[in-house]
């Protein structure tokens, strides 16, 4: 078994002490993804709104995913932190948008995030 950390330089840089992804490699391969927020590449620069913050973050999975060369379809887990319930109908619409009729295993969660502007944070994991 190997471990393989992916911190692709099209996302933002990571936090300290953390990695975008890490990858179990062996017979089958397992990607545990960190919480993804809606920053853009400068790891400064966050939109406001709900929606736009959404669409980075799925974004940004994306590009996680491809550094491990998988896609939506090995997803196995989500977790979604929402900043407000208000945002829960927001975040079925967009999550359908890029999973269409894919059925992923995933929890919500309503809860204070660490700073003050993001709305959504998102964890994820993927196998091959």
């Amino acid at each position: 078994m190997s471990i393989v950390r992916h911190n692709p330089s099209a996302m933002y840089p990571p936090y300290h002490s953390y990695s975008h992804a890490t990858e179990v490699r062996g017979d089958s391969r397992l990607l545990v993804i960190a919480g993804l927020n809606g920053y853009e590449a400068d790891g400064v620069t966050m939109p406001e709104s709900f929606d736009e913050q959404a669409e980075l973050i799925w974004s940004h999975l994306r590009t996680a995913l491809a550094a491990a060369e998988m896609d939506f379809s090995n997803l196995i887990s989500l977790r979604f932190y929402l900043a407000e319930p208000e945002y829960d109908e927001a975040n079925v619409r967009i999550l359908r948008r890029h999973l269409g009729e894919l059925q992923v295993p995933r929890t919500v969660l309503c809860a204070r995030l660490l700073e003050p502007g993001w709305k959504l944070e998102v964890e994820a994991m993927a196998a091959t």
